[in-house]
């Protein structure tokens, strides 16, 4: 019994000694990284419940807000859904309009033209008494944050919730012309803003300091704002060229 033990010893030893660690040689060991195509989506994403809104090609289920047409001032272009900077304060955005969504997980890649402005919505109601989808959905800021013409303030800039939440944006800035990936998380007991990886800002919807936000005065002029607890994704054009992709989104 006591011989076994000591054979046992002896070969654990060898081993230990013969490893590429103890003998000085380097293990190579080959990353394997898989690469996704824009506008598609992965098995496991599918898994989870993971849609597509544009699969590169074809603007089929985005139109004109209060339209019923995918409008002039957009186009597809490499892979993108671009806005052509047409737009204004009123008028020129875009709607998903086969579904509307509550509580859910949304993720885009963007891009925008220097000094550029532009902006994500979600919760969007259409109504002919709505000029724009601002009037009622909140919106996640996409602005060209280094390039602007005029001073931003805080509620005004990147990756904000737009004039409620400021995003904190340090050290994830871009220059205009490069690609972003940014993601909305909205579950009705807590929602970030996130961008290229950094959370920016966090707050819980509908409560007590989110109605002082909301009944502060900036929206006085817009008193339907963000009482929709469901509505559309829509995409800006504030007259500025912009470009989207990759756009995802699971419900929650």
């Amino acid at each position: 019994m006591k011989r076994k033990k000591i054979w046992l010893f002896v070969l654990s030893a060898m081993i230990w000694a013969c490893s590429p660690e103890k003998s000085g040689e380097k293990e190579e060991v080959e990353e394997v990284v898989e690469v996704v195509a824009d506008n598609t989506l992965t098995e496991e994403e599918k898994a989870l419940g993971w849609m597509l809104l544009f699969d590169g090609e074809d603007p089929a289920g985005w139109r004109a807000f209060n339209g019923t047409e995918f409008p002039e001032g957009w186009t597809v272009e490499d892979g993108a859904l671009k806005a052509l900077g047409t737009g204004g304060d009123i008028g020129g955005d875009i709607v998903f309009a086969p579904m509307d969504f509550e509580q859910f997980e949304l993720e885009f890649t963007w891009k925008i033209a220097p000094g550029g402005n532009s902006g994500v919505f979600y919760h969007v109601v259409e109504d002919p008494k709505y000029k724009a989808p601002y009037e009622t959905g909140p919106e996640y800021q996409v602005i060209d944050q280094l390039g602007f013409e005029s001073p931003l303030e805080d509620w005004q800039s990147l990756a904000s919730d737009y004039a409620m939440y400021p995003g904190d944006v340090e050290g994830v800035v871009k220059p205009a012309g490069e690609w972003n990936v940014s993601k909305i998380i909205f579950r009705n007991d807590g929602a970030s803003y996130w961008l290229n990886g950094k959370k920016t800002l966090e707050f819980v919807p509908y409560s007590e300091d989110w109605l002082k936000r909301r009944n502060s005065g900036k929206w006085d002029a817009y008193p339907d704002y963000a009482i929709a607890k469901r509505g559309l994704i829509s995409l800006q054009d504030h007259g500025s060229e912009a470009w989207f992709k990759n756009i995802k989104i699971r419900p929650l």
